[in-house]
């Protein structure tokens, strides 16, 4: 049996921090996480709840103009919970942010930040 009981956090690379904020606090609603500690490079962290949270890096990209899939699904991703798929659809439509649904059945979403990082999401109640 592993010892690794929990997930963290996620770190996400983006080439700019302001654009990248906008998204996730304006579009996605995250609230900022006020201790980040001083690190060497832009960023900003977000609680996700249940002392998770999610790390905006402003650091060069490695990967950045490569081909991504089409569907989300079938790229690196994380999964975030949400309360009510219904009200994030109508955010990301009024925000003119595209999405796909789950092509497994499941009753998910997929999008992509403004730097291609691939956001998958369920609803958990």
């Amino acid at each position: 049996m592993s010892e690794i009981n929990s997930l963290l956090h996620a770190g996400l690379l983006v080439s700019d921090l302001a654009r990248a904020k906008a998204f996730y606090e304006a579009v996605l609603g995250l609230k900022l996480y006020p201790n980040r500690p001083g690190l060497p490079y832009p960023g900003e962290w977000y609680e996700l709840g249940n002392g998770q949270q999610l790390h905006l890096m402003q650091l060069p990209n490695p990967d950045a103009g490569s081909p991504r899939p089409e569907h989300g699904g079938r790229d690196r991703h994380i999964a975030l919970g949400v309360k009510d798929m219904a009200a994030l659809a109508s955010r990301l439509d009024a925000a003119g942010v595209t999405y796909t649904a789950s092509r497994s059945g499941r009753a998910a979403l997929f999008c992509r930040d403004p730097d291609a990082n691939t956001l998958e999401f369920v609803e958990v109640g």
